[in-house]
């Protein structure tokens, strides 16, 4: 059950910002000895943190493992736009699983928002947690039409939102090219990498074994428990495995459940110009693939984008300078007056579900284990979701959301 595959296929090229920007801040073990526990989780990077933090705080005996540095994975390379808008539109998702689904995947990522925000405070994390407003924008007038029939459907289901027009727009954020939008109230932003270190630190001092460097070769799921098998010929004897290792989890995953494409981001140098436009707002368009943009709390601006439908990391990174320079132009076109020079460029692999939603459950060929895959750009909410939800089916309990987020649906 190795996941050589992934070895190859190299997560993120280049050196993303947020790993340079912060280095190597807490270091742990790799196994050496075999174990037995209540929970092993696999992956620690910003899902399997924010799992690890619900397992701990209800109780269990947890350790997590990463076959890498911890949070060395997409982890260093998320954007870390914390938005409650799903990849696909509220009236989209309405109409492929029902209203009430819908509805309430959407809420629930809104109030993940605030709960990120709660926790952040909680652990007294660095990761520079700031509240901020979203921008849904079209960046073509046919765009206008349906984005419209979108801030209808939020208005109808109680989202706070506001209908701007190009004029608007211009006028409050200096952006041009931009034909119409939905300004939503509730948004965030983040350093993840940070966040997830903070994560692992506070329930490391509460009783979290972490090991990492550690690289999982085998796990037999029997009737009561699961046995895993390190490289290093140590074992993991626990209760329940949890999978919070994102697209390696694919590797062992029968069906075909995402999507994989290559995605790229770049960061500008530190701007001491006034960006008290766009400082406090998340902007996303409407242009496919569609372009991400925020600043980052030492007065960067960020923005992301240009996905490829490929995820071979060669093919990748061999375009990393000329997207890099694409969204460089990006940036010019939308914020001519921006002194904009990138100074960091890096790719990473993203994946896109069939209805947007990520798949947080049990999955019949495996015995006692769980998987919260956030998977898509909503990747960081959807993980705090998986806190409740894991919480709920750890105690056998229902969840109203396991229905839409199960495997096989």
């Amino acid at each position: 059950m190795a996941f050589s595959k992934y070895d190859l296929m190299r997560l993120t090229s280049s050196e993303p910002f947020w790993l340079v920007k912060n280095g190597i801040i807490h270091s742990y073990p790799s196994l050496d000895r075999n174990i037995e526990t209540d929970i092993v989780i696999i992956g620690a990077g910003i899902t399997g943190s924010l799992i690890a933090h619900q397992c701990i705080a209800d109780g269990y005996k947890t350790v997590i493992i990463d076959k890498r540095e911890v949070c060395h994975g997409s982890t260093s390379a998320t954007t870390s736009m914390l938005q409650y808008e799903i990849d696909k539109p509220l009236y989209e998702l309405i109409n492929l699983i029902g209203e009430e689904g819908a509805v309430l995947s959407y809420k629930a990522c809104f109030d993940s928002i605030d709960q990120l925000q709660s926790l952040s405070k909680s652990i007294k994390s660095t990761c520079g947690f700031t509240k901020k407003e979203s921008l849904y924008f079209a960046s073509r007038k046919k765009d206008v039409a349906w984005l419209k029939k979108e801030f209808e459907a939020r208005q109808k289901h109680g989202f706070p939102v506001k209908w701007l027009d190009g004029a608007a727009i211009k006028n409050a954020y200096q952006l041009e090219s931009a034909h119409g939008g939905i300004l939503s109230d509730q948004g965030g932003s983040i350093d993840a990498f940070q966040m997830a270190h903070d994560l692992l630190h506070y329930n490391h001092k509460k009783g979290l074994q972490i090991f990492d460097k550690t690289d999982v070769v085998d796990i037999k799921y029997r009737s009561k428990d699961v046995v895993i098998h390190t490289e290093f010929d140590n074992t993991i004897k626990a209760k329940k495995v949890i999978f919070c290792n994102g697209f390696e989890s694919t590797e062992i995953i029968p069906e075909k459940i995402v999507n994989l494409l290559s995605t790229y981001a770049v960061v500008g140098e530190q701007n001491e110009d006034d960006q008290s436009h766009i400082e406090n707002t998340l902007f996303w368009n409407t242009a496919d693939p569609y372009n991400y943009m925020r600043t980052t709390d030492d007065k960067r601006l960020l923005i992301g984008g240009e996905d490829e439908d490929f995820v071979n990391a060669d093919k990748r990174d061999a375009l990393l300078k000329k997207k890099s320079a694409k969204l460089e132009k990006v940036v010019e076109k939308i914020l001519p007056k921006y002194n904009f020079r990138v100074d960091f460029g890096w790719a990473g692999t993203f994946g896109e579900t069939k209805d947007g939603l990520p798949y947080i459950g049990k999955h019949p060929e495996f015995k006692n284990a769980y998987f919260v895959l956030g998977f898509g750009g909503n990747g960081i909410t959807f993980s705090a979701i998986g806190m409740d939800m894991v919480s709920a089916m750890l105690k056998d309990q229902p969840h109203e959301l396991s229905e839409y987020f199960k495997f096989g649906r």
